[in-house]
């Protein structure tokens, strides 16, 4: 029951709504999309979880698109973010998941190809990024233009699939529950992946932001370069000490996504008035597949308080799901504006790690779950244009 339980609290990290279905995936498997016979809408490739487990779960298979249906949209993907959220969801640690086979994939960009009816402020051909639950890593994909949001002026589509997920998570931490001011301190986990490099740049926007952020020693230099004052290798040092060396008092904003005993590491880590907010519990994954021994070690170890407690501390703990506020749309959008603005300032500017093609799926999922990545991690339908060009030489 605890187990179950765990898999309950778990971050779900994806918007409820899901993209409008484009037709069931075919049986064959990284076969060549045919041209439709008369009548019929075209094939296109997609990426579709099979089962819950390793990185082969996740194959290239064919479907039949659709039209959009009212206040719908359909939009050819240029590219797709992954999220380490891919990676829970790949091993079935959500419980709000769609029966299998689907396609996972939270953000997207491309451009409008079709436009349903009642839909009044999109039209063909123009470029927008998506957010939504799942079903985004498709070439094709129909869905509510609510979802949909325009690209600014400039930017390409692996940035406009890197901002949707990492930087409204990051925003919404720092400003709506952490109320970064002048001055303060924050210490972010997991810095060099993609909500850690987006709440980098946001915490530039405020004056005199002292960051501590943790990662492998390899990507220390990067993080320099990229304003965090004190980088810390958690592989060979304990955090919290290292952090206390330096301000004795602590900080006043951790980011959680580990959950388990980090998240009461963060806790007593805090200054007085200091805020934890837990975002995720990536302590779950230890390896490709679900381990019920990571599991049993985190909601054992899992931080629990109570009201009087956190009186006496006076320090709060904050729980962020972009999951649960699948009606937020005017809040999600308010603050999606607020980032495309920063954007055009030159504020914000998404740090794209590497692009692969649909076909390199498992090499992509490996690579951000070995942690490898400084930045996001971007899949495109076809295989990148250098990469391309490298095959020609």
């Amino acid at each position: 029951e605890r187990l179950r339980l765990l898999a309950v609290v778990s971050f779900h990290f994806a918007m409820s709504s899901e993209p409008a279905p484009v037709a069931a995936a075919t049986p064959t498997e990284q076969s060549p999309v045919k041209a439709a016979s008369s009548g019929e809408a075209p094939e296109h490739r997609a990426l579709v979880l099979t089962g819950f487990g390793g990185y082969e779960k996740v194959k290239v298979q064919t479907r039949r698109g659709g039209s959009p249906g009212p206040g719908e949209l359909s939009v050819r993907v240029r590219a797709c973010g992954l999220n380490f959220a891919d990676v829970m969801m790949r091993q079935g640690l959500y419980d709000r998941l769609p029966s299998l086979p689907f396609c996972p994939g939270m953000e997207c960009a491309g451009t409008v190809s079709a436009v349903g009816e009642e839909v009044r402020d999109r039209q063909v051909g123009d470029k927008v990024m998506i957010l939504a639950r799942t079903g985004l890593w498709q070439e094709v994909v129909n869905v509510p233009a609510v979802q949909t949001f325009l690209m600014p002026e400039g930017m390409s589509f692996e940035e406009a699939a890197a901002l949707p997920v990492n930087y409204i998570t990051a925003y919404m931490i720092l400003f709506d529950f952490g109320n970064l001011r002048p001055n303060q301190s924050v210490l972010i986990h997991m810095a060099a992946g993609g909500v850690g490099t987006a709440a980098i740049q946001l915490c530039k926007t405020v004056e005199n932001v002292t960051i501590f952020g943790t990662a492998s020693a390899s990507k220390h230099d990067s993080l320099r370069e990229s304003g965090v004052a004190h980088p810390i290798d958690y592989r060979t040092m304990d955090y919290a000490e290292e952090v206390r060396k330096i301000s004795p008092k602590g900080v006043d904003i951790v980011m959680d996504p580990l959950g388990g005993s980090d998240t009461s590491k963060a806790f007593h880590l805090l200054k007085p008035m200091g805020k934890v907010i837990t975002y995720g519990v990536s302590n779950l994954i230890t390896g490709q597949k679900k381990n019920l021994v990571a599991m049993a070690k985190t909601w054992w170890n899992q931080f629990s308080i109570n009201a009087i407690q956190l009186l006496h501390h006076n320090k709060a703990v904050c729980g962020y799901d972009l999951g649960n506020m699948d009606e937020e749309y005017k809040l999600i959008t308010d603050v999606l504006l607020k980032l495309i603005n920063l954007y055009n300032q030159g504020k914000i500017k998404p740090k794209i790690d590497s692009v692969w093609s649909f076909d390199q799926v498992a090499d992509a999922m490996k690579h951000m779950q070995e942690k490898k990545n400084v930045g996001k991690v971007i899949l495109v339908p076809e295989a990148p244009k250098e990469e391309s060009k490298k095959a020609e030489n």
